[in-house]
């Protein structure tokens, strides 16, 4: 549990900096703050994908996880469930920025305007700060890696990552973003617990795969930070499935092939 307090206490440090400095920190350096947090996940991404063993089985479970993921629409459910907490938490009454935008095209709100009314809003802040922070892979891998392994890289890059973006976003939409730290502690912290449960049935080739799987869907999340291309990570969730159920399988595929072996050697 040691990565999760250390991530939750990077959230609240962060947002606590940024509403100290709320009124200093410019559009240009939340810019930076942004591209550089995009680099970080791309380079860590690229260094944990290339852990896998078998490019068969990273090949097929990304493609395949990646169909079954946008047949379900995993990435427009977890979306749908974010306006609907989101519009529970305002009232039914209460629209959000983007909704005032676009019901008024021709009334813009200016970046003045945008903060104040983010600031006061508790709810928005904490539910766009819980989401930045608990959905993506980082989270699942980080949190498995830390309870079966004892391994916090990913967790401890996760809260640098974590604590740089809540510094803007706490900077622009308030205290709500502190509170994000709730969300963090139970979706990371079961996910840690239940990661102990499993260490038994986990095999080193086991995690090698899911390390080369995770690492390419945070190769995707570093490409959205940079704003290279939109990629709905959430959509390849099910990769990780695919990659233990192929894992779990290959006695099955082995004696396949010495089968197939066997019939032609005679």
């Amino acid at each position: 549990m040691l990565a999760v307090f250390v991530n939750c206490f990077a959230v609240i440090f962060g947002s606590l900096l940024g509403l100290l400095f709320s009124k200093k920190i410019s559009d240009k350096m939340s810019v930076v703050i942004q591209d550089a947090a995009g680099i970080i996940t791309l380079v860590l991404g690229i260094q944990m994908a290339f852990k896998f063993n078998n490019i068969i089985y990273l090949s097929l479970s990304l493609f395949i996880g990646g169909l079954v993921g946008s047949l379900l629409d995993l990435d427009g459910k977890i979306l749908n469930i974010g306006n609907s907490l989101e519009k529970l938490l305002k009232g039914k009454k209460k629209k959000s920025i983007t909704e005032e935008a676009k019901d008024n095209p021709g009334h813009e709100l200016s970046e003045n305007q945008i903060g104040q009314k983010n600031r006061l809003n508790f709810g928005a802040a904490f539910l766009n700060a819980s989401c930045l922070f608990c959905v993506g892979a980082m989270a699942i891998l980080g949190s498995f890696e830390a309870g079966i392994s004892k391994n916090y890289t990913i967790i401890f890059t996760k809260s640098i990552l974590d604590g740089f973006m809540a510094i803007t976003f706490a900077a622009s939409m308030g205290i709500g973003t502190l509170f994000s730290f709730i969300a963090i502690f139970v979706y990371q912290g079961l996910l840690t617990l239940l990661s102990t449960f499993l260490q038994p049935f986990v095999t080193e080739q086991m995690l090698a795969e899911l390390t080369g799987c995770g690492g390419a869907m945070i190769v995707m999340i570093g490409i959205n930070l940079l704003g290279l291309k939109k990629i709905k990570t959430a959509n390849y969730l099910p990769s990780m499935i695919f990659v233990i159920l192929f894992i779990i399988a290959e006695p099955w595929f082995m004696q396949i092939k010495e089968m197939g072996i066997n019939l032609f050697s005679r």
